[in-house]
């Protein structure tokens, strides 16, 4: 076996791999908020950096003054807030009854100052409030410069790994909705996560887009109320209504979100029209998807949308990114073009190009929650299915021989 060198910061040593074992050794500190551990993975990795991003004014500092909060009730934690002062912080957390003993807030907006009290306070997390407002001394350039913002990443995730603590950052975005800052922040860190809401509802979504101890298809479901976040642990109730399936261009799919299965409901609404370029608005799917589907409707299941304004939304502002919500999409502008509802009934499927439904992942788990709410009725795909057989299973049936129309508007 090969033997590094020894240098003057000590032995470095190469281990073999086989020597450490498949095991899953980590240490993790829950947060007390359910949600929230479960996006992280099932709590929080000691040395790990998280950075949390989202819209302004979505609740990111009310998300992660409440972690800070839930942790200071087993360990030293400490908030930092560079954006706000310690009285607005104190403000903020008596009106979410945050306020705990074990929780220290320092108001600062230099790392080295950041780093001397964190090495001599016994802190076991530490959020910072925001990375693009703290600042480097003997780095050039204003607090969320390139340069500031990557070195105050890299100092606060040196300082992780040193005292072997949780740290959580919080981070702005831009117009476009990225995370503001140079990417190799987002590389930097173990985990991204971004908090979305659904601003007509109070919902509030936290979902991965990268993590090195846990899976990114978590999602954790939250209402903004006036004590600030609130977890919904059975978040399916919220996103199927009542009278499912009695409209016309209504369906239900069963989302996967990492371990857990999410009823949603999606919705399609086709209108007539005269205009000489026909609306298409998306919410909650990817539209290039939608309209691909449009298209095989066209030509394999004499669906005929060409002269039709089409609405499609997944209801509660939820974003589906799986494939396999095709099929409740289809069936659900189907059923509005034909003016015909589909009673309580559930679809999921991958279309593809050539008309085929290809089934979805997870089937199991995706019925065994429909069952809960009692939906029993599934259109799914399979091998040897098509899109027109998927629109007879639904009971749709379109004119044989000749695609519909869209009537006047």
């Amino acid at each position: 076996m090969l033997e590094a060198s020894q240098g003057a910061s000590g032995p470095t040593a190469p281990v073999r791999l086989v020597d450490l074992g498949a095991t899953n050794s980590l240490t993790r500190s829950l947060t007390g908020i359910g949600e929230v551990d479960r996006v992280f993975g099932g709590g929080l990795v000691p040395g790990s950096v998280v950075l949390i991003g989202g819209e302004p004014g979505v609740g990111k500092s009310t998300l992660v003054l409440q972690v800070a909060a839930a942790m200071s009730r087993s360990h030293r934690v400490l908030y930092v807030t560079a954006e706000e002062s310690a009285a607005q912080v104190g403000d903020r957390a008596g009106r979410l009854g945050a306020a705990e003993p074990g929780l220290d807030v320092l108001a600062e907006v230099d790392v080295g100052s950041v780093e001397r009290v964190v090495d001599g306070g016994g802190y076991r997390l530490v959020v910072v409030d925001s990375v693009q407002t703290m600042r480097v001394g003997d780095v050039a350039g204003p607090p969320g410069g390139v340069t500031q913002v990557r070195e105050t990443a890299a100092r606060l995730t040196e300082l992780a790994r040193r005292r072997g603590i949780p740290v959580i950052l919080v981070g702005h975005v831009t117009k476009d909705g990225s995370l503001a800052g140079p990417k190799v922040v987002e590389h930097l860190v173990d985990a991204v996560l971004y908090l979305e809401g659904d601003p007509d509802r109070g919902l509030r979504y936290l979902r991965g887009l990268k993590n090195r101890y846990g899976s990114v298809a978590q999602v954790g479901v939250f209402e903004m109320t006036g004590a600030g976040l609130v977890e919904i642990p059975d978040p399916s109730g919220l996103f199927v209504g009542d009278a499912i399936g009695v409209m016309p261009g209504t369906v239900v799919f069963p989302a996967l979100c990492g371990r857990r299965t999410l009823l949603v409901e999606i919705q399609a609404l086709v209108a007539g029209t005269s205009a000489p370029q026909p609306r298409r608005s998306v919410t909650g799917l990817s539209p290039r998807r939608v309209h691909q589907l449009l298209a095989v409707l066209h030509r394999h299941g004499s669906v005929d949308c060409r002269s039709c304004d089409v609405f499609v939304s997944v209801v509660g502002g939820l974003v589906i990114d799986e494939p396999a919500a095709d099929l409740a999409a289809a069936l659900a502008i189907a059923s509005s073009r034909l003016g015909k509802p589909l009673g309580p009934m559930a679809a999921m499927g991958e279309v593809g190009l050539a008309g085929e439904v290809r089934p979805a992942g997870g089937a199991d788990a995706r019925r065994e929650e429909l069952a809960r709410f009692g939906i029993d009725r599934v259109v799914s795909g399979g091998r040897g299915r098509s899109i027109s057989e998927a629109l007879l299973a639904a009971g749709i049936r379109p004119e044989r021989g000749r695609h519909l129309r869209a009537a006047g508007p």
